[in-house]
């Protein structure tokens, strides 16, 4: 073999197995703050051998982030915890729509993006309800058992809930304009405004506990707070959960809320074929039981069940009536269910 032919092939194999490696690596931007997902990360490391180099930010931060980078970016998965934001991150062209059986055999269709020939741009892997938190001892459960209730004048001064222009309540929001109407969802929200104990502030978890300090008397919650609480170590935290109810609202109608945790492929990722297994993988079994006992969701997946005595525990042995309507639509509607926070005052 000449010098001129070893080189040559020294060259091939170095590219090979630079593409080699480059196959073994997955960058992923997750907006899933949640520590409990490290060894859902590392199952799926130790089943592929692929590595993953994970950024941590919120929402909006990973979506204005691959804005700047552009074709530069080297994210390959998005993992979103918003319908809202799952649905911004679609239209403003950001995730590389795929196609995949596995995906699409698993993930109901309410639960993905808007699919086209090219496939699919978003898929969900988990839910959670958002449910009203009420004060056993003032409050009639039969009162507060759907989100139109309340925004009920019987209910002034007694409301608890975080900004209205957090993602949680925008997708709550934009899902009640879904079901009622752009003239009523306003109202509703005027009502709402009305019946504010307080300003909005703090988190999810912060409201239950206002409700529990007495400072008002009814709040709204995503589940997975409530659930922590339930399972939490602290007596002080027990105590809370046995003086506050929970109610799925709207049982008899459309159902409750949910809003979603979800996961897409970067428009310019460059391991598009580790991503797609990645997002496969949040679809097993395996994976979609982690996030009902690592993190209190409701998996997506069909045939997987959450075998999480909290979640059982607040919805009354796990089953409950869910609202039905595409998660897309929902985040459709953000843009004008800001635009009506800002005519009713709601912060």
């Amino acid at each position: 073999m000449t010098r001129k032919t070893l080189v040559a092939f020294g060259l091939a194999l170095a590219t090979a197995a630079s593409v080699s490696a480059q196959e073994q690596v997955l960058n992923l931007y997750s907006a899933r703050h949640y520590s409990t997902d490290e060894a859902l990360y590392n199952n799926f490391t130790k089943a592929t051998g692929i590595k993953i180099n994970r950024v941590d930010a919120d929402d909006a931060g990973i979506l204005a982030r691959l804005k700047a980078e552009g074709a530069a970016s080297p994210a390959d998965v998005i993992l979103l915890v918003d319908a809202a934001r799952l649905h911004k991150g679609e239209v403003d062209g950001l995730f590389k729509p795929i196609k995949s059986k596995v995906l699409e055999d698993a993930i109901p269709a309410q639960y993905r993006g808007t699919a086209s020939a090219e496939g699919t741009p978003w898929f969900g892997f988990s839910t959670r309800a958002r449910v009203v938190v009420y004060d056993k001892a003032k409050v009639n459960k039969a009162d507060v058992d759907t989100y139109q209730e309340l925004a009920d004048p019987k209910h002034k001064g007694k409301l608890c809930i975080r900004s209205g222009s957090h993602p949680y309540n925008l997708s709550l929001f934009g899902s009640v304009m879904e079901h009622t109407g752009e003239q009523q969802a306003e109202q509703w929200l005027k009502g709402l405004v009305a019946n504010l104990a307080r300003a909005p502030k703090g988190g999810d978890t912060d409201q239950i506990r206002a409700v529990g300090a007495g400072e008002c008397q009814i709040a709204v919650s995503n589940s997975y707070y409530i659930a922590r609480l339930m399972r939490s170590d602290k007596p002080e935290d027990r105590a809370l959960m046995e003086r506050v109810g929970v109610v799925f609202p709207n049982q008899n109608s459309w159902g409750t809320h949910l809003n979603i945790a979800g996961g897409a492929v970067a428009k310019n990722a460059r391991n598009t074929a580790n991503a797609v297994k990645f997002l496969e993988y949040l679809a097993s079994p395996e994976a979609q039981n982690y996030f009902a006992n690592g993190n209190n969701e409701w998996p997506t997946a069909k045939g997987v069940k959450a075998d999480n005595p909290a979640l059982q525990a607040m919805s009354g042995g796990g089953d409950f009536k869910a609202e039905t309507i595409p998660l897309a639509a929902v985040g459709a509607n953000t843009v004008k269910i800001q635009q009506m926070l800002d005519r009713v005052g709601f912060k």
